[in-house]
């Protein structure tokens, strides 16, 4: 189903190592096993959700040097972890408890720094909110339209500082209002048209080319000394890794990384050559590769925005749409993650800057829908930009799908194996980090109807009369995106730069010329 966004697998816990007797202190420490699960299992929260469980039973594990975890599990099959218990061994104070969707997903526990470091402490973050409002915002006209969007885009942060904070129950239904008002706004401006302010700048566009270099060098000085590699950045490595050892891409990844194979050919293909240049160690350490990876991601959406802004209105809106990229946090975000997902704008937007071309439009189509399979839904938009020319296009996508899959068809892999790692993961997998999968949150018939609904949209836009210059093109795109994320189990902020740059481009680009019917003119005889 290409309603399933292939995005990040959960961020999984350090493994504990086999239990020790319980009636002795392991070496070099201060507690015995049976002292650990006397202090979990007199915690009230503990003998709250073993109630639920009849017959429940926990396992006493050391957890690194100076701490232990005792784990609760529920009896019959599927095993199922209900609760965990960290405990210090030097003082023997309780650090840790979880029960419910948290025992399972460690990123739901709010630990500081778990996603980007120093990117979400409140003294990097809310200047480059205001770094990214300031030459935009319209200050004569405060209830202006470009200003609720542009709060729009900001407001996904409410959200993240909610998730920090580890409050998912308040993160996850902020999201989607945000999403909805910006797949309204893509739709209205992608067939309509609408009124565009076009490009507003409060300061002389030269400054912000002076700006665009410092925060180019921040951005890439903050990667290189504070910033971590999420599995979905370690993903690339690994599976780059494997297509140069002419091993199988899919079935066979390490199991600190075991789902980091559910992504499409060309996310892999993408990592090679910086794998070749800072090889895997092959453990998770600081993964040199995937730096190199996520900041040369990064530039390339600098520079592809800025030419299409060069090519749609000249150098000023290049250099605004540039400048809008690196303020905004949320791409700092994905850069300090160092997380895939910056690759796909990378391909969605050389679609764009090449819509004149239908064969490259086509080209650079399938490399996207072939990085997470879920820009595949872009094709019918793209196809039809130029409807007179679609065999260029439809003969360029399909070579290319066959091109990037290559080493998956030589390789003799299980097209099955492939398959069932990729979109049947993602389709049938759960998360509390969307309203389908939270619990108490809407149920999957509700969910597949919103589903139907977005594969509809993708094929409608492509035939529907509607706006066939750039910015109208992106517009479309970014409402197709935003559309599927709104229909998937699986959500993260990490999402958000899939459709950021094509709405900017759209926020910033001059409103279509509507032709209208020339006056007639006496003549004199």
């Amino acid at each position: 189903m290409l309603l399933a966004l292939l995005l990040a697998a959960p961020a999984h816990a350090q493994t504990p190592t086999p239990p020790p007797r319980m009636d002795k202190p392991p070496p070099f420490h201060r507690l015995t096993g049976d002292q650990v699960q006397r202090i979990a299992d007199a915690l009230p929260k503990i003998i709250a959700e073993r109630k639920k469980f009849p017959g429940s039973y926990s396992g006493v594990f050391t957890k690194g040097p100076t701490r232990w975890q005792v784990s609760y599990y529920s009896r019959g099959k599927p095993l199922k972890e209900i609760a965990q218990v960290i405990v210090d061994d030097p003082t023997g104070v309780v650090v840790e408890q979880w029960t419910g969707y948290k025992v399972a997903w460690t990123m739901a526990r709010g630990y500081p720094g778990a996603f980007g470091r120093k990117v979400n402490s409140p003294w990097v973050w809310l200047p480059l909110c205001a770094l990214f409002l300031a030459p935009f915002v319209r200050l004569r006209r405060p209830l202006s339209v470009r200003n609720l969007d542009l709060l729009v885009l900001l407001g996904f942060s409410v959200s993240l500082a909610y998730f920090n904070d580890a409050q998912i129950w308040l993160s996850v239904p902020l999201v989607y209002p945000l999403l909805l008002y910006l797949l309204a706004r893509m739709l209205w401006a992608g067939i309509r048209g609408g009124r565009s302010l076009g490009l507003h700048l409060n300061v002389p566009a030269g400054w912000l080319a002076v700006a665009l270099v410092f925060l180019l060098g921040f951005r890439i000085g903050l990667n290189v000394t504070d910033s971590n590699v999420i599995d979905v950045g370690y993903a690339g490595v690994i599976g780059a890794d494997r297509l140069m050892n002419g091993d199988t891409l899919y079935g066979q990844f390490p199991k600190d990384n075991q789902h980091g194979d559910t992504y499409g050919p060309v996310n892999y293909e993408a990592y090679v050559p910086f794998e070749q240049v800072l090889p895997w160690s092959g453990r998770w350490d600081d993964l040199p590769a995937a730096h190199g990876a996520a900041i040369f991601f990064d530039l390339l959406c600098c520079a592809l925005l800025f030419l299409i802004g060069r090519r749609v209105r000249g150098p000023d809106l290049g250099i605004a749409l540039a400048y809008a990229w690196a303020a905004f946090p949320f791409t700092l975000f994905v850069l300090d993650t160092n997380s895939n997902d910056s690759l796909v704008p990378v391909f969605v937007l050389a679609a764009i800057l090449t819509a004149t071309s239908p064969a490259a439009r086509g080209a650079f189509g399938a490399l996207a829908g072939m990085t997470k399979f879920a820009p595949l839904a872009l094709a019918p938009v793209l196809a039809m930009h130029r409807p007179r020319r679609l065999t260029p296009f439809l003969i360029a996508f399909v070579a290319v799908v066959l091109l990037t899959s290559a080493p998956i068809i030589l390789r003799g892999e299980d097209l099955s194996t492939v398959y069932d790692r990729t979109i049947h993961f993602q389709s049938s997998r759960g998360s509390p980090f969307s309203v389908w999968g939270y619990p108490g949150g809407f149920g999957a018939s509700a969910q597949h109807v919103w589903q139907a609904f977005a594969a509809l949209l993708a094929v409608v836009l492509a035939l529907v009369p509607r706006r066939r210059d750039t910015a109208g093109l992106a517009a479309l795109c970014a409402a197709i995106l935003i559309a599927l994320q709104l229909g998937v189990t699986h959500w993260f902020y990490l999402y958000i730069v899939w459709f950021f740059p094509l709405v900017m481009l759209v926020l910033l680009a001059p409103a279509p010329v509507r032709s209208r019917q020339p006056e007639a003119v006496p003549v004199r005889t």
